[in-house]
């Protein structure tokens, strides 16, 4: 059985479909019994799938800015 912990650790992978199948067999069932992971889970794709939308891309003038503060 996975525990929590691993849960936590491993979502972004298994979101990535980085995971081998026994390991997303695992954490697929972990996601049935634990209410608590699958809370977890449920609001971790939420935020990761927001967060592109959530920032417009920088201008060029903006990266530029950065830059010049960089390389002072």
């Amino acid at each position: 059985m996975l525990k929590c912990r691993e849960v936590v650790h491993e979502a972004d992978q298994f979101l990535s479909d980085d995971l081998p199948w026994h390991r997303r067999s695992r954490f697929k069932i972990h996601l049935i019994i634990c209410k608590h992971c699958s809370r977890y889970f449920r609001q971790f794709k939420a935020l990761k799938d927001a967060t592109p939308s959530m920032h417009k891309k920088a201008s060029d003038e903006e990266v530029t800015k950065v830059m010049d503060a960089i390389d002072d």
